[in-house]
């Protein structure tokens, strides 16, 4: 990567996405390290430095972020669901917002945030969480990529590929193109490619990252 290479911060990094992104940042020459609990450091890929730290709380570790120029935030409930609202709260808000503090003092560069797809018919909860993550984002003053997918098709996330035939069709009616188009789904491989490509092309302000510019990001 010579002159494109980033220092990267990671928080999620043992998780559904955050494995694979470290595997293909390292791949790619950056230096990378994620915060982790004590004991989970062997859950990270080989060549990613650990960062001992609570995710749920900012202050543990903002003084660990330097000299990194780029943080990726990824901590999230897994399998987020409707009956989850309270984990939401309890996790996602917490990480999110302790994320940007400590990134704003850690004087970072390029935020990297995994949002969700909005405004939809359901998951209230979850897209109000971040919702206020993303706000608070903007109010720090932070440049960020914020992605929105919906769904993340991948191993043990099979199921919505059944749903297939009908988003084909909702995107050839004009009256549900948009939404079907907006709450698509992608893949982990998509996900891992748009947020690699988020990583290595920081931006100036703010930019949102919808699922059509998801599927087709090349890294």
């Amino acid at each position: 990567m010579s002159g494109n290479r980033r220092s990267v911060f990671i928080t999620g990094g043992t998780g559904y996405m955050g494995q694979r992104l470290i595997s293909r940042l390292l791949e790619r020459g950056h230096e990378v390290r994620a915060l982790v609990r004590h004991g989970s450091e062997k859950r990270l890929p080989g060549g990613c430095t650990p960062i001992l730290g609570n995710a749920l709380d900012g202050t543990s570790y903002a003084d660990k972020i330097a000299p990194a120029d780029t943080f990726v935030q990824l901590i999230g409930v897994a399998h987020p669901s409707p009956a989850k609202a309270a984990e939401f709260r309890q996790i996602d808000l917490p990480s999110g917002l302790g994320a940007v503090a400590a990134a704003k003092s850690a004087g970072i560069r390029h935020f990297v945030y995994l949002s969700v797809a909005h405004p939809a018919p359901m998951m209230h909860a979850y897209i109000a969480v971040r919702s206020e993550c993303e706000t608070a984002i903007q109010a720090a003053g932070l440049n960020a990529t914020i992605l929105r997918p919906w769904y993340v098709l991948g191993p043990g996330h099979w199921w919505p590929y059944l749903l297939l035939p009908m988003y084909k069709i909702a995107e050839l009616l004009p009256g549900t193109r948009d939404g079907a188009q907006r709450l698509g789904l992608v893949t982990l491989e998509q996900m891992t490619s748009a947020l690699t490509f988020a990583v290595e092309n920081p931006v100036s302000g703010r930019c949102i990252v919808s699922v059509p510019e998801i599927r087709s990001a090349k890294a």
